[in-house]
């Protein structure tokens, strides 16, 4: 049915933008998370961060074979363990970098928001100056100029002062910046639940329910790891 006989609710995604940062695992547990709560996602993954994508997990990221490889890659642990989860991403819907013309790229394209993770400077800094130069930065201005929530999960250390200021200027316009920093509060003992952590604290910023972390409820003690 469509969307304007009243009887189907219009899609609305989170799009999630992969940059070349490092910190693919971050990504991952986002999408797999989005996945679980039943959101619809728009996935683009730039042109480097397939390299990285490479180069952390072993498998490629290829436009042509973008489901079966979205697949093996969420299904992959953040310490590499082939099959640790069994994701359905038959909800994600992938644009290559460089569709331009893409739906994302439109205003008038429904959407929830959008979530950068992880954000290379290079990417902060195309964002921060409007340069729109690929669909993943495009896509990240049109949702500030929608004034849609955009988390933008900065992957980098130590920052300088160019990109201090890129940033301020992200979080001027709208965005939540959000550092890749794991806490430790939540009783985490292994790679993944430190990732869980950084992926649960985007979805938090972007009103998405979760359990992937262990919550602060004020008291000391107890601290086991979270599911």
């Amino acid at each position: 049915m469509s969307a304007t006989t009243g009887t189907s609710t219009p899609r609305r995604p989170w799009i999630v933008g992969v940059s070349g940062a490092s910190g693919t695992p971050y990504a991952a547990a986002v999408l797999r998370a989005l996945l679980h709560a039943g959101e619809a996602v728009d996935l683009v993954v730039s042109r480097a961060a397939r390299l990285t994508i490479l180069d952390e997990t072993g498998h490629p990221f290829r436009d042509a074979h973008a489901q079966e490889d979205l697949h093996r890659w969420l299904s992959s642990g953040a310490d590499g363990t082939p099959d640790a989860f069994d994701p359905d991403v038959s909800a994600v819907r992938h644009w290559p970098a460089g569709d331009l013309a893409a739906g994302p790229s439109s205003g008038s394209y429904p959407a929830r928001g959008m979530i950068v993770v992880p954000a290379s400077t290079a990417c902060v800094a195309g964002v921060a100056l409007g340069l729109s130069k690929d669909l993943l930065q495009r896509a990240a201005s049109v949702t500030l100029k929608e004034r849609r929530p955009l988390v933008v999960a900065v992957r980098e250390t130590p920052l300088h002062g160019q990109t201090l200021r890129h940033l301020v200027t992200l979080d001027d316009a709208g965005a939540v910046v959000l550092p890749a920093s794991p806490a430790f509060y939540a009783g985490g003992s292994s790679v993944q639940h430190l990732v869980d952590f950084v992926a649960g604290r985007a979805l938090d910023a972007a009103g998405v329910p979760h359990k992937l972390y262990r919550r602060w409820e004020g008291e000391l003690g107890g601290m086991t790891a979270g599911p």
